[in-house]
């Protein structure tokens, strides 16, 4: 008679990575997250996070899906933007979302491929008076010790001036290279160069007791937008980002309304996708067709809202602020 013997059973991490006190002051953030935006008027909408296309941006990696029902793949989105353009252009006034987003080749410290936006868009306001809401949420969310000091904000071009004595709209590729040093990756061109420098040269000097915000980026990155001269007459993108604590927890935009352009845009991202030895994906026609109605001038943001949870309960890792991280999932 065979006899199967015994054996220990084998450890399963079933448990979430997130404390309960953590999940708490989680839930605690987003009620105060709504509270806020019901104080201004801003309607909570909710838009799919499968749709049939998504943005060619090559610096985001798109999850696509299949369905049995549907002959062609469908995405995952990486933001919820391109469909709540669309109830922009139908007369949906000031929202906001608190959406799941998804992004491949994101896992890290500071990354999980699946996470947290609060994204909202405001009608009337462009990006300097968008940032001023954007303080104003983070003072309500983020901890005093954070927001010690009053918020800077920075233009694009005078802090790479200030902290690298470089000028990233005016000098030559070759003097961006040498500011860089043997550690940068080889073989990068400008904007890529320009991206390390602010996460390798810049980024690690940032103040940790206050909001910092970074605006006016070149014009090669405004991605979703629009264009406007500098105090110097150069076009820079009407863009900004947000740091608290040493993380970045913000991206927001003037937003662009021009179908032309943002085909122009998407075309441009496609071709450099191929390049890049990328996947194609689809263009949003039902975008660029809700642009061609009439789109408001309006400002937008994404937020991060992982990342405030962080910063909020004194996290390391993104997965103690959630329930389940992508290795517990």
């Amino acid at each position: 008679m065979s006899r199967i013997a015994d054996a220990p059973t084998r450890a399963v991490p079933w448990r979430p990575s997130a404390s309960r006190a953590t999940l708490e002051l989680r839930a605690e953030l987003l009620a105060r997250t709504r509270s806020f935006f019901a104080g201004r008027g801003v309607l909570e909408v909710e838009t799919p996070q499968l749709c049939a296309a998504t943005v060619p941006d090559v610096h985001l990696h798109s999850v696509g899906v299949r369905l049995a029902a549907f002959d062609r793949p469908l995405f995952l989105q990486t933001s919820p933007e391109l469909a709540m353009k669309r109830l922009l252009a139908a007369g949906s006034g000031p929202i906001y979302q608190i959406a799941r987003a998804f992004r491949d080749g994101e896992i890290g410290r500071r990354h999980n491929p699946e996470f947290t936006l609060v994204e909202w868009y405001r009608p009337g306001l462009d990006d300097h008076r968008l940032m001023d809401e954007v303080e104003a949420l983070l003072t309500d969310l983020l901890p005093a010790a954070l927001r010690a000091q009053p918020a800077q904000r920075w233009r694009y071009r005078e802090l790479f001036r200030d902290r690298l004595d470089v000028d990233p709209l005016g000098d030559p590729l070759q003097r961006l290279r040498e500011v860089a040093g043997p550690t940068a990756p080889p073989g990068l061109e400008r904007d890529d160069l320009l991206a390390f420098l602010l996460t390798h040269r810049i980024e690690p000097g940032f103040p940790h007791d206050r909001l910092l915000f970074v605006h006016d980026f070149p014009a090669s990155q405004a991605a979703l937008a629009r264009l406007a001269p500098d105090a110097e007459g150069d076009q820079v993108g009407r863009r900004f980002e947000v740091w608290a604590g040493g993380l970045e927890l913000a991206n927001g935009y003037w937003e662009l309304g021009d179908p032309v352009e943002q085909r122009a845009r998407f075309e441009r991202d496609l071709r450099e996708r191929k390049n890049r030895g990328l996947d194609a994906v689809p263009i949003d026609e039902r975008l660029l067709a809700a642009l061609e109605t009439g789109f408001p001038d309006c400002a937008g943001v994404a937020l991060g809202f992982d990342r405030v949870v962080m910063l909020a309960a004194g996290a390391q890792h993104i997965g103690e602020v959630l329930a389940f991280s992508i290795d517990h999932a």
